[in-house]
């Protein structure tokens, strides 16, 4: 049996991240540093210190989940190796799928750092404000989700954006639309529709802009053969081709995140233990509720 290494997505950042680990560790610290030099701004200071509502815009919340998530990895490689041996596989939940190519050595970090500040520019700019808007869909299975958009679409985008676990899929699109979809999720037998609060519709066909933008700069952007297979996103299949794998981040922005498959995915590659890797421990959740063999701990440093 082996090791899967999981990396968190947007959503995950909080006031203080990576502090106490760039206290204790110095290859921690050289990423944060590499970091702030690459972005030229102190992304060290807003993730230790604020404010909030700054590190939560999108632009910023990405390249600071990524730098936490790359720098818990690098202080596991120089600290705790033993904790590594037997991985396998990488995944990585939407933007946590660059960490999971750092770590699986098709893309340097430097250049991550630079293309997700970039995808979180193209994503927040694709929508106007109030234009989009997801919600969480609890306790209705995909497949009802799935007609409850088409019903509730009306000419409208409205589509699942993420299937994060049998019991909760998210949706994404036009406002109306999702309002629409919601209601019918819940006559359909939801126990719960819960609207987002995010600055834009990810994962859905409005995010197609941004997808064209991004485009050119992966294209720009060496990529190698992974070292151990990267479960993507947007086809929830190992993948180690370092042209295959640009091509999925490519298409990651505007298509679905399936999860469920992807865990599911790892399981029968014989993956009977995760380590999350980054902050927060939403993902570990998300795969208890998915496939029980597989035991995940996190490491956030």
């Amino acid at each position: 049996m082996s090791l899967a290494l999981l990396f968190p997505g947007q959503g995950s950042q909080s006031v203080g991240m990576g502090k106490a680990l760039c206290d204790l560790s110095p290859a921690a610290r050289l990423v944060f540093d590499e970091a702030d030099d690459i972005l030229n701004f102190s992304l060290t200071r807003l993730c230790f210190e604020g404010p909030e509502e700054e590190l939560k815009l999108t632009v910023n919340t990405q390249p600071a989940i990524l730098t936490h998530s790359v720098a818990a990895y690098e202080d596991l490689r120089a600290r705790f190796p033993e904790r590594l041996e037997g991985a396998a596989f990488a995944a990585g939940h939407s933007l946590g799928e660059y960490s999971a190519n750092v770590a699986a050595g098709a893309l340097r970090f430097s250049d991550a750092v630079l293309l997700v500040r970039e995808r979180g520019a193209f994503m927040q700019e694709a929508v106007p404000a109030g234009v989009g808007a997801m919600a969480a869909i609890v306790g209705l299975a995909p497949e009802l989700v799935e007609a409850a958009c088409r019903e509730a679409a009306e000419g409208a985008v409205v589509a699942p954006a993420n299937y994060n676990s049998p019991e909760q899929t998210v949706i994404a699109g036009e406002s109306a639309a999702v309002a629409r979809a919601s209601q019918a999720s819940l006559a359909r037998g939801a126990k719960r529709a819960i609207p987002l609060p995010v600055s834009a519709p990810f994962h859905c066909a409005l995010m197609s802009p941004a997808r064209e933008r991004l485009r050119p700069r992966l294209e720009g952007t060496p990529f190698a053969d992974a070292r151990i297979p990267v479960v993507t996103n947007v086809d929830a299949k190992p993948e180690s081709s370092g042209a295959a794998l640009r091509d999925a981040l490519a298409r990651q922005v505007d298509s679905p995140v399936r999860w469920v498959e992807s865990v599911r995915r790892l399981a029968a590659g014989g993956v009977d233990r995760a380590l999350e890797i980054g902050p927060g421990n939403v993902l570990a959740g998300l795969v208890k509720r998915i496939e029980k063999g597989i035991r995940v701990e996190g490491y956030a440093g």
